[in-house]
């Protein structure tokens, strides 16, 4: 098992195994790449057990957004002893879903996720890798309402700043690891 005794804060952990990308993914956009993080059996603990104890004992299963977000959930899900809840991107679920759609700023996407995968009042905790604009995740929440789940709360490594993502989640207890100033 990895040895996650440090005192080097999560933000310093995450700028140093961060890799950032230059124009990714258009021009005057530098892109903070978490996959050097999810490589790294320290980092990894770390970030997950980040994101999960502000949490502790608030939730029954975590929800994890895809594609990223799948990689912190099952981490989380396994750490905290619970189980994983998928929120996929349309068409890719075999059985009845619930369905959000959401606007992006290039057009609108939409989510599912099965309707009897978690019985009303679960309490569930979701998480995703990136807090920019908030349709992602105010989606998710919007989801698992429709499921009678309660939102024990949202977690996500990198809130970028300036995009008024928070503002679209009232009311709902949101975990940053890193805010990212634009």
């Amino acid at each position: 098992m990895a040895d996650v005794t440090t005192s080097e804060s999560i933000s310093d952990l995450l700028d140093r195994l961060c890799e950032i990308v230059p124009d990714y993914p258009q021009p005057g956009i530098s892109f903070k790449d978490l996959t050097p993080v999810f490589a790294d059996p320290v980092g990894l603990r770390r970030m997950v057990d980040e994101l999960i104890a502000p949490f502790e004992g608030q939730f029954d299963i975590v929800a994890g957004l895809e594609a990223r977000g799948f990689v912190l959930a099952a981490a989380a899900a396994y750490a905290s002893g619970k189980g994983m809840l998928t929120i996929r991107k349309a068409g890719k679920l075999p059985r009845e879903v619930y369905r959000d759609e959401y606007t992006l700023e290039y057009g609108t996407s939409c989510l599912e996720v099965h309707k009897d995968e978690i019985a009303p009042g679960t309490r569930v905790l979701i998480l995703d890798d990136v807090l920019a604009t908030g349709g992602t995740v105010g989606s998710a929440v919007r989801l698992l309402q429709q499921t009678g789940a309660k939102i024990a709360g949202v977690g996500v490594v990198l809130e970028l700043d300036g995009l008024g993502g928070r503002a679209k989640l009232p009311g709902q207890q949101v975990v940053s690891l890193q805010v990212v100033h634009s």
